[in-house]
């Protein structure tokens, strides 16, 4: 798999690495951690949470595709909420190279007006060992970025992806908040995933492995005991059944996920890239390359031809689908996209794309 892309099961370890209990997990309504921070990188500095005043803590990286998309709707919700007087911190954390910061925030310009600071990470320490870290982000068992919390008088009033807090935030500030239901529902869906936890390394140990036989025959001992668990392993079902050459039913179960994430660009770019992954053995049946093609599609036309991710997703199942100028016109894309976010040729997908980009070059001039 790419880089960008990380293992389900990867995820899953992270996921379910702690427990859920009362106590354990930093949760909506407890007493928000300590700013702890090296530098304060733009805007004003916030030295601690006033009574009675709400803040926005959201922490993010230079490297993170998803948290560089947020930036600017982050940005519109801290000019909306000014005159009520939140706000808005971005914190810099699991950042690889620290120097990268001010360039990243003088390119990101306005779009990025808000104030900045970076965790504090130990001298010689790694990037995971931020104060910031352990105490917010571990602590609450969130394990990817971006990730928002909205503090209200002092406490932790909702955590999330950023993207998705306009309605709580909404909320919040007007006063109509019940922030004791949103913490029991958090702590249950906690416990949830940690008794799902054994039950889905039973699928992604072999998916991991590439072992697509394996999988299905984990997914149907899974799902014979637990019927209502199918649902969950749709996604991998779909690419374990077009990569073991079950086409047929792989293309049921992909019309199926089509359906459900029409409006979702980037579940489909998730769902639709196991099946296209240069990294697999062979290639897709023609006809899993043009669902593939056709979701990928749709992805790129809902994130408006602006993520990087799904250009690139679309590029490879446009190649596969026998179109290979059109692979060419998407991965150029990508990399433009990239080069607006970053303009260290050392980054990762600078490489990756221009490796597509070349192979896709050559299948055109033929």
């Amino acid at each position: 798999m790419r880089l960008r892309f990380l293992g389900i099961g990867a995820i899953a370890a992270g996921l379910f690495a702690h427990g859920a209990r009362a106590g354990d997990v930093l949760n909506i309504g407890d007493p928000a951690p300590k700013l702890a921070v090296s530098s304060w990188a733009k805007g004003e500095k916030v030295e601690s949470f006033e009574p009675g005043k709400t803040y926005v803590v959201e922490f993010w990286a230079t490297w993170c595709g998803p948290c560089i998309q947020s930036i600017p709707h982050l940005t519109e919700l801290a000019h909306k909420y000014k005159d009520q007087g939140v706000r808005f911190v971005g914190v810099d954390v699991w950042e690889n190279d620290t120097s990268q910061v001010e360039p990243f925030l003088k390119k990101m310009g306005d779009k990025m007006d808000y104030s900045v600071a970076l965790d504090d990470v130990p001298k010689g320490g790694e990037p995971n060992d931020g104060a910031m870290a352990k105490t917010w982000m571990k602590a609450a068992e969130e394990n990817g970025i971006p990730t928002a919390f909205v503090i209200r008088d002092g406490k932790i009033a909702w955590i999330g992806h950023p993207m998705s807090m306009d309605k709580p935030l909404e909320k919040i500030v007007s006063g109509d908040w019940d922030p004791k239901a949103m913490a029991e529902k958090r702590l249950s869906d906690k416990v949830k995933q940690k008794k799902m936890a054994a039950v889905q390394q039973k699928v992604y140990g072999p998916y991991q492995a590439k072992d697509w036989k394996g999988t299905l025959a984990a997914i149907d001992e899974v799902t014979t005991s637990e019927p209502e668990l199918a649902e969950n392993f749709a996604m991998l079902r779909y690419a374990a059944l077009c990569n073991s050459g079950k086409v047929d039913e792989g293309l049921a179960v992909g019309k199926a996920l089509m359906a459900k994430y029409n409006d979702d660009g980037m579940a489909l770019n998730n769902v639709f890239w196991n099946v296209i992954d240069p990294d697999l053995k062979g290639e897709p049946d023609p006809r899993v390359a043009r669902q593939a093609m056709e979701a990928l599609k749709r992805a790129n036309e809902l994130t408006k031809g602006e993520d990087m991710a799904v250009l690139d997703s679309y590029a490879n199942a446009l190649y596969l689908s026998g179109d290979a100028k059109g692979a060419v016109e998407a991965e150029e894309k990508a990399i433009k996209v990239l080069e607006k976010q970053t303009s260290d040729r050392r980054h990762p997908y600078f490489k990756q794309f221009a490796a597509s980009l070349e192979k896709f070059k050559k299948a055109a001039s033929k």
